[in-house]
């Protein structure tokens, strides 16, 4: 037979109860070829619900059926498209809208790369509004609306535009179920390729487009749970799940008769055939026969229970109303009478509710022999099927321990990684220490801190960078960034070349340097600058200090300006201070040249001052520019680093840069680089190349993203 090997396709339902296997490939639009199937049932309550719970069990249970199908294919099978039942569902509905690059024609990477940014904004949703919502992996998504410009519109592919956008709804499951599947896949040998929904992919068979305009509810119903999509007006308005399926009624069995597990589900299956009695050994060993009316009775109750629940979860799905007509699919909903029992919950007429198996099977073609189209058949065709929705437009990686999926651009790059799972951009560049803002003399001035080590980054074990290419399958490890040392600076720094203040003291001229005020007190010694401090250097000293700081002691009267003052009084530049020295003290010449005769000598002009070590951040409305410390200048214990240079604000705060001649704000962050434009900038599209180069300048500099940003630069972003 014709096995098309070269397209070949492995999908997997790894059900609670069994694991279906098919392996078959598609010959045009309409048609499945269905090659070969396997269904393997697991020897114990390995899944429960839908989770995995004995990742070995599951497993071996998955090589049997890959065994099986490879034997009857003569392919090796390396490959596989596996669906999540929907356990702690979680969906999320936003509105996208993404701007092209002037008018263009649509074609499927734009719109693809819509739906991933949809897909994007979904997950940061639930992050925000549940509490571990970044635990949560998305299985799926389906489109409800498109948009061209602001007209809705069904089919996007082929018009102009300059703008589409799109309803979006995603789907969610808790990454315990998914790193469930792919552990159990793994030790089968197997990779997966795609990853979808149970109901997603169940209702591309049973509900085709062409009925999405009715108000319809699918529900697939397995041994754990029952998983629910609701369509109106085109497309998927909604999925759910009750945590309660065929299982439910196998262990209502098992009570009532006192039975394991596989003879209550043999059990239960026998009152769909033409016994009148079934038989049955119970755990005592003994052998009974229970008629068929009976088994039907005591599954009575739990059925009117599980078709209440899947009503009213349906109702709640559908706006509080029931739907026009439910279709089952399924080995969980073939149980005599379970049809019945959801019409009459739902207040509908009973033949609105129906399996679905042979006649939406219909353009499925089995190869093998004596395959029976029924309803358990239904999600199985759907898996495989789903691959060729998704499988050419995204990847699977590993990020730091989590699942992500991507839109597979051709030139995916650790970067996209990064973003895909929530790394702030920042923690990948080497982050500095906290700075040091304060005001000197009245001006604003900032230290910052050091710089700290950039990200290690790995991809498949090999060192790498922000720009190293990823693949399916990559597994990638990205260590944050580290941050430096705080900015650490003296008070006495900052007063290194300013100009001293001079006096006149018993007729001589002293020159003094000037005092550091720290918050109005004068500095202590080895003191250091904090944040807010407000420095300021003193225009005056006390004459106590003054004689102090001329390590003599005054006698008798001190006066200033010819008038007598106290220690505590001030003394300002070019003042006159006279007073008697103490014995010791009586002759000022051994204090070298700190003193100067100034009698007939005219005074000195004022020392120009020399540069500070600290740079001014200037204050809104000044034009003075810091001075610039000459090398020969310097004394000689000045050799050290510069204490700080010009740095923006600390802490959060808004800039504005120039993007392409428009202008673009940057808010809320410490420090921006030019790859945080990308965030709010999406007319440069890094995932969607509209060229063969991109340019990337500052001020009219060829730079690259890491280029780090304080406001007003003029930015260039295009492809050329």
């Amino acid at each position: 037979m014709d096995t098309g090997k070269e397209n070949l396709i492995f999908g997997l339902d790894i059900g609670t109860r069994s694991v279906v296997g098919t392996v078959g490939y598609r010959t045009s639009a309409r048609e499945f070829v269905a090659v070969a199937q396997s269904v393997r049932f697991h020897e114990t309550r390995a899944m429960l619900d839908g989770q995995i719970h004995d990742i070995g069990a599951v497993a071996a249970t998955i090589g049997e059926v890959k065994r099986e199908l490879e034997n009857k294919t003569h392919t090796r099978l390396t490959g596989v498209c596996i669906a999540a039942a929907g356990r702690v569902l979680k969906t999320r509905q936003v509105r996208i809208d993404y701007d092209l690059e002037g008018e263009a024609v649509i074609d499927n990477g734009m719109i693809h790369t819509m739906e991933l940014m949809g897909v994007e904004k979904a997950s940061d949703v639930l992050r925000r509004e549940e509490k571990g919502g970044g635990n949560y992996f998305c299985v799926g998504y389906s489109v409800t609306k498109y948009y061209l410009g602001d007209v809705a519109i069904m089919n996007l592919e082929g018009h102009k535009g300059t703008a589409i956008g799109a309803d979006l709804l995603a789907t969610f499951l808790p990454r315990d179920v998914t790193d469930g599947l792919y552990a159990a896949t793994d030790r089968a040998g197997l990779e997966v390729i795609n990853l979808t929904l149970e109901p997603i992919a169940a209702i591309n068979i049973a509900i085709p487009q062409k009925f999405r305009l009715l108000n319809l509810a699918l529900v697939d119903v397995g041994a754990g749970t029952s998983d629910i999509c609701i369509t109106s007006e085109g497309s998927v308005t909604a999925y759910g799940m009750i945590p309660k399926a065929g299982d439910f009624l196998t262990e209502s069995v098992m009570q009532k008769y006192l039975v394991e597990f596989k003879t209550a589900e043999d059990m239960k299956i026998g009152i769909s055939g033409k016994k009148k009695k079934i038989s049955y050994k119970d755990i005592i060993g003994s052998k009974v026969s229970v008629p068929v009316e009976d088994l039907k009775a005591t599954l009575s109750d739990p059925m009117k229970e599980l078709a209440k629940m899947i009503a009213d979860k349906i109702k709640e799905l559908n706006g509080g109303k029931s739907p026009s007509a439910v279709f089952l699919v399924g080995g969980g909903g073939k149980t005599p009478g379970f049809t019945d029992m959801i019409a009459a919950a739902l207040k509908i007429p009973s033949e609105r509710v129906a399996l679905r198996g042979a006649e939406v099977l219909g353009e499925v073609r089995f190869l093998e022999e004596n395959i029976k189209k029924d309803p358990m058949l239904v999600t199985p065709i759907g898996i495989c099927l789903n691959y060729y929705e998704q499988n050419n437009n995204f990847i699977f990686a590993r990020v730091n321990g989590e699942l992500l999926r991507l839109y597979d651009n051709g030139h995916l790059t650790v970067m996209d990684a990064a973003m895909g799972i929530g790394i702030d951009t920042s923690s990948l560049f080497p982050r500095r220490g906290d700075g040091v803002s304060f005001t000197f003399n009245g001006k604003s001035r900032v230290v910052r801190g050091e710089a700290g080590e950039g990200a290690v980054i790995k991809v498949n074990g090999q060192l790498g960078s922000i720009a190293s290419p990823i693949v399916r399958g990559d597994e990638v490890i990205i260590t944050p960034s580290t941050k430096g040392t705080p900015a650490e600076v003296s008070v006495e720094s900052l007063a290194e070349g300013a100009r001293s203040i001079c006096f006149i003291v018993n007729g001589r001229k002293v020159a003094a340097p000037r005092l550091l005020l720290v918050n109005g007190k004068e500095a202590e010694p080895g003191m250091m600058v904090s944040n807010g401090d407000s420095i300021e250097e003193a225009d005056y000293y006390t004459a106590g200090r003054l004689l102090e700081y001329m390590d003599v002691t005054a006698v008798g009267t001190i006066s200033i300006n010819n008038v007598p003052a106290l220690p505590q009084d001030m003394v300002y530049e070019n003042f006159s201070i006279d007073f008697e020295l103490a014995g010791e003290d009586s002759s000022l010449d051994n204090q070298g040249e700190m003193m100067q005769d100034v009698s007939g000598v005219e005074a000195d002009e004022e020392q120009e001052e020399t540069a500070q070590t600290v740079v001014n951040t200037e204050v809104p409305g000044t034009k003075e520019e810091p001075a610039v410390q000459k090398p020969e200048d310097k004394k000689p214990d000045e050799d050290k680093p510069a204490v700080a240079e010009a740095a923006p604000a600390t802490g959060p705060h808004n800039i504005t840069v120039v993007v392409n001649g428009l202008p673009v704000s940057l808010t809320g962050k410490d420090l921006y680089r030019l790859v945080d434009v990308l965030d709010v900038y999406p007319s440069f599209d890094t995932k969607n190349p509209q060229g063969d180069r991109a340019v990337i300048r500052i001020n009219g500099t060829d730079t690259d993203f890491i280029h780090e940003l304080y406001g007003g630069e003029r930015i260039d972003l295009y492809w050329e």
